[in-house]
């Protein structure tokens, strides 16, 4: 007898549900299909026929913007695959916002930008004084290591 299992890429095998009653501070989830990190949790009891609910407060790990969910406690969740990795840096160019990264193979990675270069929105201060620690850094003639963080086929320094 031969199985036949097809592989399917999708944004599934970014994510794995959990119950959102077992969402705590600091985990990660997904909130309307973004990638956040859990910054405040509050359940509430509810009358007799009811079902407890959830309260999560988030930030997108990406853009820095707080997102909101409520939903019972029983529901499951989508949690983003959230994987970081270090790279050292080679080169970071303050007015293009190209970075150089070098990747344990020996070979460079060059997809990724500084991280005041956002897609979506305004930079966070964090995006803002991580660009400025990682520049005056290279300009030191520091080794430094960068941590890239990937969720969601987004990936970010």
């Amino acid at each position: 007898e031969d199985h036949h299992f097809e592989s399917t890429e999708s944004g599934a095998s970014a994510t794995f549900p959990m119950q959102a009653g077992e969402i705590r501070k600091g985990s990660h989830l997904m909130i309307k299909g973004r990638p956040c990190k859990c910054i405040e949790v509050s359940t509430s009891k509810t009358g007799k026929h009811g079902h407890a609910k959830a309260h999560i407060v988030a930030i997108d790990i990406f853009t820095g913007k707080k997102m909101e969910d409520l939903c019972p406690t029983s529901h499951n969740l989508d949690v983003p695959f959230v994987k970081k990795t270090e790279y050292q840096v080679l080169t970071a160019d303050a007015d293009t916002g190209e970075v150089s990264l070098l990747q344990e193979n020996g070979d460079t990675k060059d997809d990724l930008n500084l991280p005041v270069y956002v897609k979506i929105g305004e930079p966070t201060e964090e995006d803002k004084k991580v660009t400025e620690d990682l520049l005056k850094a290279l300009d030191d003639g520091k080794d430094v290591i960068a941590i890239v963080q990937l969720a969601c086929g987004e990936e970010k320094i």
